[in-house]
């Protein structure tokens, strides 16, 4: 009975958010990357990789296992272990683009985890350490990347200390390298993204409140995720307002389900027309009676502007990603770890009679949805010309 109760209680934990407020000490906001359940928030191209026993196994081919979002300044944590007892090989990308067309991996930046050189920075002569890694056995590591600056930890130890870190922002990714002996299990992968800020703290509606009326009609908090029951209520309003940011959460919507998220939008949350903010859309895009709505309608979409293109809204039931940056009137859409919009006022005018600062909203359609991973950070889009 005791071992059932602690399984039990570990499976709960697993989906909780690891939510760590900003401030002088630990500033940014702290989530998992796996769940232990699936590889909801990963692309894997070129090869296979699964979940067995709560670990992200590597399986086979020559390819790459990459999360949905692109970072800035992060610390990123994990546990690794080979399968194989010798001559394995692996590794770990940051801030690294999609590979080269032909290719099965990016060009930099890669932690190696070659046998003999797990945890060493590739190309770096003074990113590299030796005598920390236990072998055979599962070995944590603790990267911090922040402006042009990396330094690793291994097992809890400084291991090295670097900077050249040129780009200011890429892909995290596994490097998949199983004919060269890449058959690695993976668990405690989280990341802090340093510089962002909880919108949500998992247990109760600090930081919102009902537009025009309570709340708790039909909005409530259960399990570490923010609920809208569908049930005749207000939408839900953010305490402050927001010019130029990056947010990012997740979502999930049940068979048919819609709603939105509201951006920049006046204390009315008036979303159309001249004046008005911009509803991002969230929508069950396989739901027969969606079948035939206008292309700006479907999930991603700036509602009524600008149509998502692709579309890559999961199955109803399922985890999305999303992430909205907005500097000025330009706005990127990243949908499941895919660029659905990017878009301007020089492509899109209609944009530049949209307000540039105003209140997030999370819209109640009539429809349950469910949201966890709520942040927000500077702008990732470089400023106009």
């Amino acid at each position: 009975m005791v071992r059932t109760l602690a399984l039990a209680l570990l499976t709960a934990l697993w989906f909780l958010p690891l939510v760590s407020h900003a401030d002088e000490a630990s500033p940014g906001f702290t989530s998992r990357l796996f769940d232990g359940q699936s590889l909801t928030g990963w692309h894997v191209t070129g090869c296979e990789a699964g979940v067995e026993n709560g670990l992200l196994v590597i399986k086979d081919g020559n390819g790459l296992v990459r999360a949905d979002h692109r970072y800035r300044d992060f610390v990123l944590e994990l546990s690794f272990k080979p399968r194989r007892a010798e001559k394995y090989d692996s590794g770990i990308y940051f801030r690294c683009e999609l590979p080269p067309e032909g290719k099965p991996w990016p060009d930099q930046y890669q932690i190696n985890l070659k046998q003999g050189d797990e945890g060493n920075l590739i190309g770096f002569e003074d990113a590299r350490s030796q005598g920390l890694i236990k072998p055979g056995e599962w070995n944590k590591l603790q990267l911090r990347v922040s402006g042009d600056s990396a330094e690793m930890k291994i097992n809890g130890q400084a291991a090295w200390k670097t900077s050249g870190i040129t780009p200011r922002e890429g892909y995290i990714a596994i490097q998949v390298e199983v004919p060269g002996g890449g058959q690695f299990e993976f668990k405690d992968i989280s990341i802090t993204e340093l510089g962002y800020k909880s919108l949500f703290n998992g247990q109760d509606l600090t930081g919102w409140q009902g537009a025009g009326q309570d709340a708790a009609a039909c909005w409530s908090v259960s399990d570490g995720l923010l609920i809208c029951d569908g049930k005749k209520g207000p939408w839900l309003r953010s305490a402050e307002q927001y010019d130029d940011f990056n947010v990012r959460f997740a979502y999930k919507l049940k068979q048919g389900g819609n709603s939105g998220m509201f951006i920049r939008v006046p204390e009315a949350g008036t979303h159309h027309g001249e004046n008005a903010g911009i509803e991002v859309q969230l929508l069950d895009d396989a739901a027969e009676r969606y079948a035939h709505l206008k292309p700006y309608q479907y999930s991603g979409s700036l509602y009524a502007i600008v149509p998502a293109d692709p579309r890559v809204a999961r199955p109803a039931g399922e985890w999305n990603t999303m992430e909205i940056d907005c500097r000025g009137t330009q706005y990127r859409v990243i949908h499941n770890g895919v660029t659905v919009i990017q878009a301007d006022a020089t492509t899109t005018p209609e944009l530049a009679q949209r307000i540039t600062k105003g209140f997030l909203g999370l819209q109640n359609h009539s429809e349950a949805v469910w949201f966890r991973d709520l942040r927000i950070g500077p702008s990732m889009q470089a400023a106009q010309q």
